[in-house]
């Protein structure tokens, strides 16, 4: 037995909103070919996925490569949606293609770039300078 709940924040967020843009379910996803992009160097790795910095070797600039490890096809059709949906806003990493390779199926996402330090070592190195007494 379902028995549905009800956000505490923001419960009615998508009341005039068009189905299309929540219903993750019946999204259909455009997936394309994963030929140009060449991977550089592994960046990180999580429960879901593997990141990768690569290489768009149609335009030789530096792109982010989330490929995703085996889970339901709802739960890709809902990042995608989400994704969609925020693009272009405030602090929101902009996907820029969905792709597939043709033989392991296997899927991933496609994402600008952002240089920027490892957020860890800038804790670090905060918390040194804080301790020797510079406060920046």
């Amino acid at each position: 037995m379902v028995i549905p709940t009800i956000s505490s924040v923001y419960p009615d967020v998508h009341v005039d909103k068009p189905r299309m843009y929540w219903d993750y379910e019946n999204y259909n996803i455009v997936w394309s070919d994963p030929e140009p992009y060449e991977l550089v160097k592994k960046i990180g790795r999580g429960k879901y996925s593997e990141v990768f910095e690569a290489v768009d070797v149609r335009t030789n600039t530096t792109v982010v490569v989330k490929t995703l490890k085996p889970v339901k096809k709802k739960k890709i059709k809902r990042e995608i949606l989400i994704l969609n949906n925020l693009k272009g806003g405030i602090n929101i990493i902009t996907m820029l293609d969905t792709v597939k390779d043709s033989l392991s199926k296997t899927p991933s996402l496609i994402f600008e770039y952002v240089d920027n330090t490892d957020f860890k070592i800038g804790r670090i190195v905060d918390t040194c300078l804080y301790c020797v007494g510079i406060h920046i």
